[in-house]
């Protein structure tokens, strides 16, 4: 390595180096809001370094990992939502100090150095050591509230879930190894430009890294544990495991089967196809069934994780700069939906069940007009950034002509309106809740920003696209 190498790896270094100096401040002394603070300033820091690394790119900065302009734009937006994610975190603990929550922010930095790594991985050992820096963060964040009951038994399912899925993934890196000898993903299939896996071998290696991966990202038939784990983690935590794990492994699935030269062949088609067929059915008809809004929103991300899917499949310039597009407003959404839950919610006591929003507009109206542009995002309207969203997913799809996808994501599509608007119904009922069943104001400055910024952004994108798609086509379309 050289120093440009290293330049280029600025970013994954600083937000390692905030992990370690978040650490070192724990131990010399205790303290919520400089934890909270040394970690947003290590990851703004991270993120600016990101302008010095763009001149560098494309590099690959040993065997193992790949800093392009694609994988630096995905670190930017690992980096924006889990600033977001701290400014929740900071504002649901402060009132609560016997948590004691300043090991939560270096779970976060060490979740989003794991998740950086991810988005840049070009090798299987570059890959799995991400996605297990990522998981044991994730056991760690999930069952953060160890008092409560649901918070323990949600981090054990997951690490129990998440241990089988990481044997599934290594079992399949080793059938594949085993086949070609490397693990180094343009490695695999090098002599079949149709990208056919032609072996028994290699299909059932490839099928267990598939598996790995679908757990992670909440895919049918890999979803069970996305209901039970949103509804016991604490809602900032639910937003973190919604946004960012979820991007940076499908980020990592695009480079994968881009660099791998799978992409093409057409077994893998179908499996993907069913999959995402079955994610939209079932993640928008098990939303319909639920009473609780953490809840219903787990049931919403497997769906549009499906959405997902189609652009994905649908490949090529327009199908990644879909993806990227549709996870920047799926991120600024679903943090928002989360931070409206955070704001209502106390530690260990969060507000999930709906008729607990039930008449929120009559008392708190800027909150409750919030949650609805949220979830009119996520429901797909327009003048929304979830419509646009949306909208090129549908023209990816079109491009690849993926028809059957593309007409089954807009019938899921609409039965996913019905289970948003029973939420804004709920919302704009006149029977209120009574006085003192939420809190009177925002208990914190970086709720409230936070909030403000995230509905800005979810109007702005739905209503002048232009700057994200132009940023986007300059560093995601090109980028593989």
């Amino acid at each position: 390595m050289n120093s440009t190498d290293l330049l280029a790896l600025l970013p994954l270094l600083l937000i390692a180096a905030t992990a370690i100096l978040v650490m070192l401040a724990i131990a010399v002394r205790r303290s919520h809001l400089a934890s909270a603070l040394l970690t947003v300033l290590g990851l703004c820091a991270a993120f600016g370094t990101l302008f010095i690394a763009a001149p560098l790119v494309p590099r690959d900065v040993t065997p193992l990992l790949t800093i392009d302009s694609g994988a630096l734009f995905y670190i930017g937006l690992i980096l924006a939502a889990s600033i977001a994610v701290v400014f929740l975190c900071y504002g649901y603990f402060k009132q609560e100090e016997e948590h004691r929550p300043e090991e939560l922010y270096l779970l976060i930095a060490i979740a989003a150095l794991g998740s950086g790594v991810l988005v840049c991985a070009r090798h299987f050992a570059s890959l799995f050591l991400g996605l297990e820096i990522l998981s044991v963060a994730l056991y760690g964040l999930i069952s953060y509230e160890r008092t409560t009951k649901a918070s323990i038994e949600v981090g054990l399912k997951y690490l129990v879930l998440a241990a089988a899925s990481a044997s599934f993934l290594i079992f399949g890196i080793a059938i594949v190894y085993f086949e070609f000898g490397t693990m180094d993903f343009g490695g695999i299939l090098p002599d079949s430009p149709a990208g056919a896996v032609d072996s028994a071998t290699i299909a059932v290696g490839v099928t267990l890294i598939v598996v790995g991966i679908g757990f992670k990202l909440g895919l049918v038939p890999f979803h069970m544990w996305t209901p039970d784990v949103y509804e016991g983690a604490p809602a900032p935590v639910a937003a973190f495991v919604s946004t960012v794990s979820k991007g940076a492994m499908f980020a990592l699935l695009i480079r994968f089967f881009d660099r791998s030269g799978m992409r093409g062949d057409s077994s893998l088609v179908l499996v993907f196809s069913i999959i995402a067929i079955a994610s939209m059915f079932a993640g928008n008809l098990l939303a319909l069934l639920q009473d609780n809004v953490k809840r219903i929103l787990a049931y919403s991300s497997i769906a549009h994780l499906g959405y997902l899917i189609v652009a994905f499949e649908a490949g090529g310039a327009i199908g990644r700069s879909a993806v990227a597009f549709y996870l920047v407003a799926y991120f600024a959404t679903m943090l928002g939906a989360f931070g409206v839950v955070t704001v209502l919610s106390r530690p260990g006591n969060d507000l999930g069940d709906l008729s607990g929003y039930r008449g929120l507009f009559w008392r708190r109206p800027v909150l409750a007009s919030v949650f609805t542009v949220m979830l009119l995002s996520l429901a797909s309207i327009p003048l929304t950034a979830g419509f646009l969203g949306e909208f090129y997913l549908v023209a990816a799809g079109v491009s690849g002509s993926l028809w059957a996808l593309v007409i089954i994501l807009v019938v899921t599509s609409a039965i996913g309106l019905f289970y948003y608007l029973r939420i804004v119904v709920a919302l704009y009922s006149r029977t209120a809740q009574p006085a003192g069943a939420w809190p009177s104001r925002i208990n914190s400055h970086s709720l409230s920003w936070t909030l403000g910024v995230l509905t800005a952004a979810v109007i702005l994108i739905g209503c002048y696209p232009s700057p994200v798609m132009r940023l986007i086509q300059t560093m995601v379309a090109g980028s593989g």
